[in-house]
């Protein structure tokens, strides 16, 4: 795919996430593989007025070549998903409420969903009795340390969908840029019904 195709793509995802509250005050950040390297949101852009202007295109081993503005620090965790997920070509990084605050409920280091007939909105769950687990990790500053963690995550239980960052949000990746949606929206779909089944049954029967 070309930058400028990626980058358009990218604009309307924008948009779209802004719209459902996902990505307040110019939070998250978004990225896709290209042909010659990747492209990836500028740092402090609000994501429902993205244009050309704020994306930053890098070569394949993650060196800027074009655009102006500062990346941001997360985009060295995009690249590593990137490194780690082959099939990635899309990482839609959101912070909604629903994924911020069960990644805290949630004191165990994966989240759990079975049960949700939208389970199969992720490619490759073909039935609401399969389990999805959504690895949580600890927030951390230190984006390369947080990087790796992943990547010894990812040696034993590959990473597909998607991780929560505890306190922090959800990194979502797909194949292109509408199967990074779907994955996104259907996630956001589970994680707020997880929240209303631990507000009706009790954190407890959640441990």
């Amino acid at each position: 795919m070309q930058n400028n195709t990626a980058i358009s793509q990218l604009i309307e995802a924008g948009k779209w996430v802004s719209q459902k509250g996902w990505v307040p005050a110019t939070g998250g950040n978004f990225s896709s593989r290209t042909a010659s390297g990747f492209v990836v949101t500028a740092s402090g852009f609000d994501k429902g007025q993205l244009g050309t202007h704020t994306f930053i295109e890098l070569d394949h081993e993650g060196n800027r070549i074009k655009g102006a503005g500062n990346p941001s620090a997360e985009t060295q965790l995009h690249l590593g998903m990137y490194k780690l997920i082959p099939h990635a070509n899309v990482v839609l990084h959101t912070h909604s409420v629903a994924a911020t605050v069960l990644s805290r409920v949630i004191k165990s280091h994966t989240l759990n969903l079975s049960g949700y007939e939208m389970q199969k909105s992720l490619s490759g769950v073909t039935s609401h009795l399969d389990t999805l687990s959504i690895p949580i990790f600890e927030n951390d500053q230190d984006i390369e340390r947080l990087g790796l963690l992943l990547s010894d995550h990812h040696l034993h239980t590959p990473i597909e969908h998607a991780v929560l960052i505890r306190g922090h949000g959800v990194y979502v990746v797909g194949r292109n840029y509408k199967e990074a949606l779907r994955h996104l929206e259907g996630l956001e779909f589970l994680f707020s019904c997880e929240l209303e089944r631990i507000k009706i049954e009790g954190i407890e029967a959640n441990l």
